[in-house]
């Protein structure tokens, strides 16, 4: 597999995660809802391009693997065949995976955060970090 599939799938992951748990088993069908995130809207843009690309029973097996995943959240095999079903796809259709790539780079890619040494935090964004030995917030 390239470098370039198994890039793409590190930095989809976020977004299939997010996507699956606020659209649920209807990510393939569902249209952009304001009132989900950014990450989930992208997600689902990414599994609907991956759906549009692939034939009939390509779109099947990706519906199934996207209903096992959604229904079972926590299962990582379930989750697993839905990232080989993508990896297939993109294997199989250069266009498609510049286009995904085309849509993590126009959402902004993925965001890494670090942290390191002993006791350190990393948070993309934060409010009030309190760290410490016996640390306590005060107003």
């Amino acid at each position: 597999m390239s470098a370039e599939i198994v890039q793409f799938m590190g930095q989809a992951g976020p977004y299939l995660t997010a996507a699956l748990g606020a659209y649920g088993a209807g990510v393939l069908t569902r249209t952009e809802n304001a009132a989900v995130d950014a990450t989930a809207n992208v997600g689902r843009r990414i599994l609907q391009s991956v759906w549009r690309h692939r034939g009939e029973q390509g779109r099947a097996e990706l519906e199934a693997a996207v209903q096992d995943a959604a229904e079972a959240t926590d299962d990582e095999d379930a989750a697993a065949a839905l990232r080989q079903q993508i990896r297939r796809a993109v294997r199989e259709d250069a266009e498609l995976l510049r286009e995904l790539a085309d849509l993590l780079s126009a959402a902004g890619g993925p965001m890494t955060v670090t942290a390191s040494g002993e006791r350190s935090i990393a948070a993309q964004t934060i409010g009030t970090a309190v760290t410490g030995d016996n640390a306590t917030l005060r107003p």
